[in-house]
């Protein structure tokens, strides 16, 4: 199947074209234009007449129905192939009728299978390629669900705060140092045992890595001290190290050979674009998997996300289980060299956000609109104070970033409609996640943030580490960075109070705008059992499974 002749064939018909306009809808250069069209000519798909003579165009005659031999040609590949050779073809520009089709028929592909060696496998669609398995880069929240399922972190911390066991046993704690004992026998994926100099190593990288330098900047030493103890030194006090230690970020790994091993409930393999696949760790040191596989695979993003089983029918009963997705923010570059550094700017725009506010739903369901907090059950009681109208010396740059698309063009025609100057520069979402350097030209943009479990701590990396939006500008604005070094010795029960402090300085300041709580509502089928939610809002994989059905 061929994606330039289905998306030609659903966008020109029979009769005269020229060639430059088939090239522009094509996205193609003239030369490969005329390249494919001649193929097609061969292969017996049409016909292409050139226009002859100034003033005369050119012909295309269709001579067979692209898209019904297409779809005859998936429906049977769906059928009779595994579903990662037929996903990519559902990315193909079909008619609407098709495709409609094609993914009714694939659903009936996904969902739970027991083979006929008994091999309990889930096969689930998603939407966007996976960008990263490794827990250094893990960024954004599909990254950091997978990193959840593959690796382990020395301890646990739950929504509460409170710290559990898990690769380390237990744990010493002085004023200035920790001390972690490792459980015994712990392999990691590729069969070799962990031990206190796996966990040291991969400590070090995480402490100097240039995103995570000024989190763990209390800490001066990490060393092993026997062959599953090992000691973290921190002179200076750091009331929060196993907070740090319990972060996906802080998932202990082995590298060997280009590949990165974990010691989790389930290891990788067939990581690619179009398919990512889990398997169960048969030696796992807790409690092995119910499931067998877990295969992630490609679909289009228009595809209906449903956790189903392979028993369960499409359009039969689902529980919906809701999870949290965040929240949403506007913040302001205030290190950019333009109007946006000055106040009076800042206040205006926070105004104009403030007064249209409760609209955001219209463009955004799922949202809630958030005049309170971003953090949840908080209020910080702030009012907005009524501004006059700046004096505007030149355009604001704002971020348009695929996952913000439709808020961000709903903030634009405020912005238009209220007089702020304001133009649009698109930006990749890795580009966005890594935080790069093209991620930070721009004036104000809308951020949406998934805390990881806890939410104290999630808001204090969210504010300290470098994938955060807000560190460049806390770094330049003294009050903050006075604030945030309070935290390496105030009591971890007293976060929430220094973090509400914090966030009003940035309310305040017209830095950070809250915008919106988001809930996502996941449908499941009603025979997949033990569905809980846990990093980042997904589904642990460790705890699902699928009631058989028994003749």
């Amino acid at each position: 199947m061929d994606y330039y002749l289905l998306t030609l064939w659903n966008s020109v018909s029979s009769g005269n074209i020229k060639k430059e306009e088939i090239a522009e809808v094509l996205h193609l250069s003239p030369k490969q234009t005329t390249r494919y069209i001649q193929k097609w000519s061969t292969q017996g798909w049409l016909t292409f007449t050139p226009g002859k003579g100034r003033g005369n165009v050119s012909k295309l005659q269709w001579i067979k129905d692209v898209e019904e031999i297409f779809e005859e040609q998936l429906l049977k590949m769906i059928e009779d192939e595994p579903v990662e050779t037929s996903s990519k073809y559902l990315l193909f520009d079909w008619s609407k009728d098709s495709k409609l089709r094609l993914m009714n028929k694939f659903r009936s592909k996904l969902g739970y299978f027991q083979s006929a060696n008994e091999i309990d496998k889930l096969i689930i669609p998603r939407r966007y390629p996976l960008l990263t398995m490794h827990p250094l880069k893990a960024a954004e929240v599909h990254s950091a669900n997978m990193v959840a399922n593959v690796f382990n972190r020395l301890v646990a911390v739950d929504e509460r705060g409170l710290i559990y066991p898990e690769l380390a046993h237990s744990w010493d704690e002085c004023p200035t140092s920790l001390r972690l004992y490792i459980k015994k026998d712990v392999k990691f994926h590729d069969g070799s045992i962990l031990v206190a100099e796996d966990v040291v190593e991969c400590l070090e990288k995480l402490r100097r890595d240039v995103h995570f330098q000024d989190l763990w900047e209390p800490v001066k030493e990490i060393k092993v001290v026997a062959p599953l103890i090992l000691d973290i030194y921190f002179p200076k006090g750091c009331n929060y190290c196993l907070q740090m230690l319990g972060t996906l970020n802080a998932s202990i790994y082995k590298e060997s050979k280009d590949q990165v091993f974990g010691t989790g409930a389930f290891y990788a393999e067939n990581n690619h674009d179009l398919k990512t696949t889990l398997f169960a760790f048969k030696d796992y040191f807790q409690e092995r998997p119910l499931l067998d596989e877990v295969e992630f695979v490609q679909v289009p993003k228009d595809f209906d996300i449903v956790y189903r089983s392979s028993t369960q029918e499409v359009g039969k009963d689902t529980v919906e289980v809701e999870s949290d997705s965040g929240f949403g923010v506007v913040i302001m570059n205030t290190f950019r060299k333009s109007d946006i550094q000055r106040k009076e700017v800042r206040d205006y725009i926070h105004h104009i956000i403030s007064k249209h506010r409760h609209n955001i739903t219209r463009v955004h369901p799922r949202a809630f609109p958030n005049n309170k907090s971003c953090l949840i059950g908080q209020n910080q009681g702030y009012t907005v104070p009524k501004v006059k109208y700046p004096d505007f010396t030149g355009t604001l740059i704002m971020k348009l970033v695929n996952y913000t698309e439709q808020t961000t063009h709903w903030l634009k025609e405020i912005f238009d409609a209220e007089g702020v100057p304001v133009e649009i520069k698109w930006v990749s979402f890795e580009d966005t996640v890594t935080n790069s350097e093209e991620n930070q030209q721009v004036d104000l943009f809308i951020h949406g943030e998934v805390f990881e479990m806890n939410q104290d701590f999630s808001f204090y990396q969210f504010l300290k580490n470098g994938y955060s939006p807000l560190a460049k500008i806390i770094k330049t604005d003294h009050i903050l960075t006075n604030y945030l070094n309070e935290y390496a010795h105030t009591p971890f029960h007293e976060w929430t109070a220094l973090n509400l402090k914090v966030e009003k300085v940035l309310l305040e300041s017209s830095i950070m705008i809250p915008l919106y709580y988001e809930k996502r509502q996941i449908p499941f089928s009603v025979d997949l059992m033990n569905i809980s939610i846990k990093h980042f809002g997904y589904v642990d994989f460790s705890k699902l499974w699928v009631r058989p059905q028994l003749e």
